[in-house]
């Protein structure tokens, strides 16, 4: 009898086993559903390991608001002296800018380090600052006209992915370079800078960016050329799109979709003429 009882006390091993093993599968439930979330909430994610005794997430969000800086004794004095530090939201939004950007080149297959790199794309404090150049060695327009390249129409593609991804909002200026004549009248300019905004507005409304998301399409002829350049550059010939986050997004709002590239468009070229009308494309 003694020996039965004594057996029986090692009976629960196992207990503790399937234990380690729920709390391994929660782990990895854990894991599975924190990858599955939005880019945004990765990178405040991994900030939060990195340094989690100043957490990026508001002071808030848990079930009862507090302000972690004042003692319960503080409350009503001082208090200009004693305001939350500023959110740190502002630093995710901008390591998510930038690895937008980086998305968007390796989309592109682009080398960012080019010199003469056909997309320039500027992290401001604002969004994103998107200039698409149209170069001789790799237009972005088809002569002097307002119908676009294969290689814009896949620039647009994949713009249009992005926008409607990450729900940006958009405004869009047209620019030319000055007329080689001095003094000449730059009519065209005007008419040529404009019109080539309103298609690309309407090249990412085909693309499947809602109308609702643009906000501003401008022309400024030759009247806004590039830092450092000459006045008749063919850098100056350009579209410049600038993308802000919309302000009813947050870090949750949004569901991961696996960034790949675009293929090259193989529907019809959007409506090329040169007026400002708001046109279906076919």
């Amino acid at each position: 009898m003694a020996r039965k009882k004594a057996e029986a006390h090692h009976g629960g091993a196992w207990k503790v086993a399937y234990a380690d093993f729920v709390t391994a599968m929660m782990a990895l439930f854990m894991v599975l559903w924190i990858s599955a979330q939005d880019q945004r909430i990765l990178i405040a994610t991994s900030q939060y390991f990195q340094n989690p005794f100043h957490s990026p997430m508001n002071a808030n969000a848990g079930v009862m608001p507090f302000n972690s800086n004042k003692t319960s004794h503080s409350e009503g004095r001082d208090q200009g002296s004693e305001k939350e530090p500023p959110s740190k939201n502002k630093a995710i939004e901008m390591t998510f800018l930038n690895t937008v950007a980086a998305d968007f080149f390796r989309m592109l297959h682009l080398d960012q380090t080019l010199e003469d790199k056909p997309i320039d794309i500027q992290v401001t404090s604002d969004g994103l600052r998107i200039t698409l150049f149209d170069r001789a060695k790799r237009p972005l327009f088809v002569n002097d006209s307002t119908e676009l390249t294969e290689w814009g129409k896949f620039i647009m593609q994949n713009l249009a992915w992005m926008i409607d991804r990450h729900h940006f909002r958009v405004t869009i200026d047209g620019h030319t370079r000055a007329p080689a004549k001095p003094n000449a009248s730059d009519d065209r300019g005007w008419e040529l800078s404009a019109a080539r905004a309103n298609v690309s507005r309407r090249t990412l409304v085909y693309y499947a960016v809602e109308p609702e998301l643009i906000e501003r399409v401008t022309g400024y002829a030759a009247t806004r050329p590039l830092p450092d350049e000459k006045p008749t550059a063919e850098s100056n010939q350009r579209v410049t799109l600038s993308l802000s986050l919309s302000p009813q997004e947050h870090l949750s709002d949004t569901k991961l979709v696996e960034t790949k590239s675009v293929p090259a468009p193989e529907k019809p070229a959007p409506a090329t003429s040169a007026d400002a009308d708001d046109k279906a494309l076919p």
